[in-house]
């Protein structure tokens, strides 16, 4: 029997993130900035997507001089539609609720330590994963 969980807050923010604009590409640092969440908190969360077919990834075409390439990340119909559901099951009836969750987490990540985050040295979580010539390696 296969039990269904409801994703933690923090899945539920990136699929919102992701959501506002399905089409678009989204690298995991950008995700981070935006989120507030910490890279070892992020990457599995989109590894974990990206398995159960909600996302699409792909590597950075372009390349910049002294930047490695980055993993790129965007919704599938899947998981826009998931998203959608999720987002309206986890939408409280009342808002009172709502804000001081929003106040905790506030709160929670002002006394967090920040760390710098980089996107270099972020390679060993690409498993499965496609290079920019579209050869598909595994790094465990």
């Amino acid at each position: 029997m296969t039990r269904t969980r409801r994703p933690s807050a923090q899945t539920l923010a990136v699929l919102t993130a992701l959501a506002e604009e399905p089409g678009r590409w989204r690298y995991g640092y950008d995700l981070c900035t935006q989120l507030g969440l910490q890279a070892g908190s992020m990457y599995p969360i989109l590894m974990r997507l990206a398995d159960r077919g909600l996302l699409e990834t792909s590597w950075e075409t372009e390349r910049v001089p002294g930047r490695p390439a980055r993993h790129l990340y965007r919704l599938t119909s899947t998981g826009l539609a998931y998203a959608e559901t999720a987002a309206g099951a986890a939408a409280p009836a009342d808002p009172a609720p709502a804000a001081a969750a929003a106040d905790l987490a506030a709160a929670a990540a002002a006394a967090a330590p920040s760390a710098a985050l980089s996107s270099e040295g972020l390679d060993h979580y690409a498993v499965g994963m496609k290079d920019p010539e579209g050869n598909e390696f595994d790094i465990n």
